[in-house]
């Protein structure tokens, strides 16, 4: 049914005897896993740009404290060398900084790629009318989907979800939960 919606698109404002909200559905799921592929197409590139930018800087700023380090500590050239390594250090400190956000970033591109074939898992399901009205597939989709998550958090809320707890609520533990336990990106 997938290869239909793509020849045929909406039918909901001109609908016909064939008219199906299950194929409208599908078509919406679909193109809702596009935005979020394009967009992370988009930005993986240019995250990557910065990221190599800031290993390469944090590669010259050791050079630079290495080089620096060999100056004599004494008269002009050591006070030079004070406000120099200060900088250096400095310039570090927000490089580091940088890599903790584009970490972030990372994190933040896998759960939406886990959003997008969670979709596209969804969208076979429904599509597919020997699957869609059967209990043991919704539970297999909900496993697969349940398997993706790597934090004990999005378990959490998973399963918050899953036995009734209205999904803004299970979102807001998720976040305080989060919150109290702070980062869990590691620095390299």
């Amino acid at each position: 049914m997938t290869e239909e919606i793509k020849r045929v698109g909406t039918r909901a404002h001109m609908p016909d005897l064939d008219w199906s909200q299950v194929r409208e559905t599908m078509l919406m799921l679909e193109l809702a896993t596009g935005q979020i592929e394009s967009a992370m197409k988009d930005s993986n590139s240019s995250v990557d740009v910065l990221t190599d930018s800031f290993t390469t800087m944090a590669g010259y700023l050791h050079m630079i404290s290495g080089t620096l380090a060999t100056l004599p500590d004494e008269g002009e050239v050591g006070d030079t060398k004070k406000n120099v390594l200060e900088a250096a250090n400095h310039v570090t400190g927000m490089v580091h900084q940088s890599i903790v956000a584009f970490q972030f970033y990372d994190k933040l591109s896998q759960r939406l790629g886990h959003v997008c074939h969670s979709l596209a898992a969804l969208n076979e399901l429904v599509g597919d009318q020997r699957r869609i009205f059967s209990p043991q597939e919704w539970v297999a989709l909900q496993e697969k989907i349940r398997s993706k998550y790597t934090t004990v958090d999005e378990c959490a809320m998973f399963d918050a979800v899953m036995s009734g707890v209205p999904v803004r609520e299970a979102l807001e533990q998720y976040m305080r939960g989060v919150k109290d336990k702070g980062s869990d990106i590691d620095l390299f």
